[in-house]
């Protein structure tokens, strides 16, 4: 997956033109992008109106403190797991009042990968207000900078997707 700026830059646009045309606001909740969503989503000027919070929360602590992800669920399956970005997508909604919300939780590496959870793997989820959540892992080629970047691009494309569909 090619995740040049200007591919960022095309991904973020098409999702705020169609938040813009469904009038939906959105929050993202990053552990290992860092917030690179929401400075894609925020390089767009008027993106205030659509872009209610970035929330970067890249401990475990923070994701139980700001996004109520439950200890158990951190301590049985790990912070990079469906069920951790599921209710990180939860958290952001209520958190942020919005309508829409994206959660990344992954191992950009260098380090910190495993057999079960190697380098490269980031899993992903998306969510409406009212609507079921839908998720999904990727591994990812590549450096750190480049993991992010493909991460970005990929959460990018999925939240726009689902969207269309609603």
């Amino acid at each position: 997956m090619q995740a040049s700026d200007q591919a960022l830059e095309r991904a973020g646009n098409e999702l705020a033109v169609l938040l813009e045309k469904q009038g939906r606001t959105i929050a993202t909740a990053e552990s290992c992008t860092g917030g690179w969503v929401a400075k894609v989503l925020t390089d767009r000027a008027g993106s205030s109106s659509y872009v209610m919070a970035g929330l970067v929360t890249y401990s475990n602590e923070a994701k139980k403190a700001i996004l109520g992800v439950e200890a158990t669920a951190l301590e049985v399956h790990g912070a990079v797991s469906e069920i951790v970005v599921r209710q990180m997508v939860a958290g952001a909604i209520k958190a942020a009042g919005v309508d829409v919300a994206v959660a990344i939780s992954g191992i950009a590496g260098p380090g910190g990968g495993s057999e079960e959870k190697p380098v490269g793997t980031v899993w992903f989820a998306w969510g409406a207000r009212g609507e079921p959540t839908e998720s999904s892992v990727r591994c990812f080629d590549g450096d750190r900078d480049q993991v992010r970047r493909q991460a970005v691009l990929y959460v990018l494309q999925g939240v726009t997707e689902f969207l269309r569909k609603l």
